[in-house]
């Protein structure tokens, strides 16, 4: 699983409200953790009316406090200020992931600019773009002050792809590290959600289409029940639901329904729009829902629970 986690801050609480999760999960994964910040050309002094670290030596010093306020003596924290100021963050914070070996990326989205710069425009979007490592994603809403977090439940949306059983596999693990139960949901559209471009046939032949999607619906379940019969010597309680309408909300609303507080999801890390499933899907459950997002791409074959269970074979 997961060894080291990487933390980018920038001095605000908004940016701290992150670090509850991050140590429970640096917990339960036995996982150190680097503080990190990295200096800003031109920074400015405030963000959102909060506190942006501009100088090094103010950054160490916080970083320090950070690392006390939050983190019990049992887990490996360290603290790094890049000083040499930098134009752009993202692509120094993808650098030190890679530099110190990090396998997780943990950031808060300020979520600001509106839907279309929700996570496209965002630094944790920019992270996740430009690395390969999975993404441990917060956008904590009016949250003022971090709150505990412990792990109950975590929902797995699936959509039928293969590739997209990857964050099936990691949520697996990490059920399995935290004592959590998982949750599937696959959510077929119904003819008023689908997307511009299928709305056209579903007019044209609306019968026709609508079978269509309830046998989607009907091999959603059975799909899911694959899985879970996959997983069935792992001993973790998983249950799951196929259902009909826009999926964001659909997703958002199973998550609470099961009492969801992690959502592990795979991802194509893209921003082009033929991305479904990155491009559209993830930015819509991560305002809608303040829970905290696990974003695995595809392809990311290391330290996930498919391979140790191969592995161990």
């Amino acid at each position: 699983m997961y060894k080291h986690m990487i933390v980018p801050l920038d001095g605000s609480a908004w940016a701290e409200a992150i670090l509850p999760l991050v140590v429970q999960l640096s917990r339960y994964m036995r996982a150190r953790v680097t503080l990190l910040h990295i200096i800003e050309q031109n920074a400015p002094q405030k963000i959102h009316g909060e506190r942006h670290l501009t100088t090094a030596a103010e950054a160490v010093v916080y970083l320090e406090q950070v690392k006390e306020k939050f983190f019990p003596f049992s887990i490996e924290v360290r603290a790094h200020v890049h000083e040499t100021a930098v134009d752009d963050v993202a692509p120094s914070i993808v650098a030190h992931g890679a530099e110190f070996d990090g396998d997780l990326i943990a950031i808060c989205t300020h979520g600001r600019g509106g839907l279309p710069r929700f996570i496209f425009g965002s630094l944790a979007q920019q992270v996740l773009n430009l690395g390969r490592k999975p993404v441990l994603m917060l956008y904590p809403g009016k949250l003022e002050k971090p709150e505990k977090f412990d792990p109950l439940n975590i929902l797995v949306p699936l959509d039928g792809n293969p590739e997209h059983e990857q964050g099936f596999h990691v949520a697996l693990q990490l059920a399995q590290i935290g004592s959590a139960s998982l949750h599937l949901v696959m959510v077929v559209h119904t003819i008023s959600t689908l997307p511009g471009e299928q709305t056209a046939s579903a007019i044209r032949l609306p019968s026709t289409v609508n079978t269509m999607l309830e046998i989607h619906q009907a091999l959603g379940l059975y799909y899911l029940q694959g899985l879970i019969r996959s997983a069935n010597e792992t001993g973790i309680k998983i249950t799951m639901e196929a259902r009909r309408g826009d999926p964001a909300r659909v997703i958002v609303k199973a998550a609470r329904r099961a009492g969801s507080n992690l959502i592990v999801m795979a991802t194509h890390g893209k921003t082009s729009t033929e991305s479904f499933w990155f491009g559209s899907l993830t930015p819509k459950v991560a305002r809608r829902s303040h829970i905290p997002l696990l974003l695995v791409p595809v392809g990311e074959r290391s330290n996930t629970g498919r391979d140790e269970q191969q592995g161990g074979k």
